[in-house]
């Protein structure tokens, strides 16, 4: 059976969010969300779950972190080609995220970039050469 992995990210205000992952190459999957949460496909095998901080709270105990303080999770994607990295790191910025938070990666055979959403979650974008390890 594939694996799949399902990232629960708190949000502030779902519109927004649901917006601006939409922008970066993420679809709404209607079937899984609603007005507390948005499910966005990356892939097969990727998903973003979007979730208010109601919501995020049935969930876990914890206090919900501010993430454009304290960083608790780095969630890094890999892309099909270089200026995928730049082109999503642009739709980033261009629609309330921030690009760069983190210094930008050229190794020759892999080359990354970050943006930051409009909670402060970052996300880091990678294309390797070849297959990445198993």
């Amino acid at each position: 059976m594939t694996k799949m992995i399902f990232m629960n990210l708190p949000v502030r205000d779902l519109t927004i969010s649901t917006a601006f992952y939409e922008a970066v190459g993420g679809t709404k999957n209607p079937q899984f969300s609603d007005e507390t949460a948005s499910c966005m496909v990356f892939s097969e095998t990727i998903y973003a779950m979007l979730l208010t901080h109601e919501k995020y709270k049935v969930f876990t105990q914890r206090p919900i972190a501010d993430a454009r303080k304290t960083s608790a999770v780095l969630i890094a994607m890999t892309v099909d080609n270089r200026d995928d990295v730049d082109t999503i790191v642009a739709k980033a910025a261009a629609n309330g995220g921030v690009a760069d938070p983190n210094p930008k990666q050229d190794h020759g055979f892999m080359y990354g970039r970050s943006f930051e959403d409009p909670d402060g979650h970052v996300w880091e974008l990678i294309w390797m050469a070849g297959s990445p390890p198993a």
